[in-house]
């Protein structure tokens, strides 16, 4: 088998954990050559380049800076920055993750220009599309050339769209594996005893959703909720860059600084942040992948959405969907029991990166290093 060239697409903080496992598990066959490509859609130091420390990847073979924008001005920097880049030194094959503005953007570019396109993470519905991440991911599973599905619903919603079976390949969920590849590392940091967590029960905060923070009105809600859910379990909030920015202008920063059980963080790495969940009493999100995290490691999730594109762990997990208004009440009947081991969903097993490399494998010597 001839050497392929695969562009690994990385933009913002969940994709960096996504391909992290399949860059390691690429680099170890003969027959690829890999090049991480950075768009540069989050370039906060603690929503990107951590990472790539973290899960010991290279400094990006390419690096697009698109930088911050509108959906349209972020989607059009990417395509006209990565065209570039494909026109001048075309990969064999792009492989893009999840469901950002650059995923969508990437593969119009590769399948425009006839370049084989697979997504990793495919076939998740919210059926939501006022969610900027549901049309990204509508677009990106109606023209990507091969779709790797993280579960079983997934392959279902994909046939329900009309897909043939033969673009579609359930392969398993590639974030237990980015887990997996960093438990030692999770398990030893010292983030939970340097804010003696140790041996306390506590939860954790994660809010970013516009839905969430935009709304001054339901941004105090939730501050209100917060505040009340901290008199019984003491919180820990990392706070996303987006969400400080609405509570400072709408004077709500400071309601949660005068409260002692309320710590507030800056942005953690993800082993820092792991290390702070796997301790956790309940995880406290409006975020996709740790929905998906919490229930691998059977720990208490209150997902603050009216849907998500994750229903399995709904289903199968330990993941409630709730509002705003209903959050001390969730808090309030959490299970006094000690968790039990959880019984993670068929291939969230740590394996979906080596699952990859078989598929594009076989997809490689059946079909030629690209479709241009």
């Amino acid at each position: 088998m001839s050497t392929v060239t695969v562009d690994l697409i990385a933009a913002a903080r969940p994709n960096f954990m996504k391909v992290a496992p399949l860059y390691h598990a690429l680099i170890r066959e003969p027959w690829c050559n890999v090049r991480l490509v950075h768009t540069g859609q989050h370039y906060d130091k603690n929503m990107s380049d951590t990472f790539f420390t973290d899960f010991n990847l290279p400094k990006p073979h390419l690096h697009l800076n698109v930088g911050s924008g509108t959906h349209a001005e972020q989607t059009a920097g990417v395509m006209l920055a990565y065209e570039k880049v494909c026109l001048e030194a075309p990969p064999d094959r792009i492989i893009v993750v999840g469901d950002v503005n650059s995923t969508m953007a990437c593969t119009l570019v590769g399948v425009k220009l006839g370049i084989h396109v697979a997504h990793l993470e495919a076939g998740l519905r919210s059926r939501d599309r006022s969610m900027p991440e549901e049309i990204n991911r509508l677009v990106t599973d109606s023209i990507a050339d091969m779709l790797w599905t993280p579960s079983p619903d997934a392959d279902e919603n994909l046939k329900a769209e009309g897909v043939p079976e033969s673009r579609i390949e359930f392969v398993g969920n590639i974030m237990i594996d980015s887990f997996e590849l960093l438990r030692e590392k999770i398990e030893t940091d010292t983030t939970r005893q340097s804010l003696g967590l140790d041996h306390a029960a506590y939860g954790i905060v994660t809010l970013h959703r516009p839905s969430n923070v935009d709304n001054p009105q339901t941004l105090q809600m939730l501050v209100n909720e917060l505040i009340a859910v901290s008199e019984r379990v003491p919180l820990v909030f990392p706070v996303h860059p987006r969400t400080r920015g609405r509570l400072v202008a709408a004077g709500l920063l400071a309601e949660l600084e005068c409260h002692a059980a309320v710590t507030l963080l800056e942005p953690l790495g993800y082993i820092q942040f792991m290390n702070l969940v796997v301790g956790a009493s309940v995880v406290i999100t409006d975020s996709g992948g740790i929905q998906e995290e919490t229930t691998y490691l059977g720990i208490p999730c209150l997902t603050l959405r009216e849907n998500t594109e994750r229903p399995i762990t709904v289903t199968h997990g330990t993941n409630r969907l709730l509002r705003p208004s209903q959050l001390r009440t969730a808090v309030d009947t959490l299970p006094s029991t000690p968790r039990v081991d959880a019984v993670p969903p068929q291939f969230w097993d740590g394996h979906t990166a080596d699952r990859v490399v078989q598929s594009l494998r076989r997809l490689v010597a059946e079909g030629g290093a690209s479709t241009s």
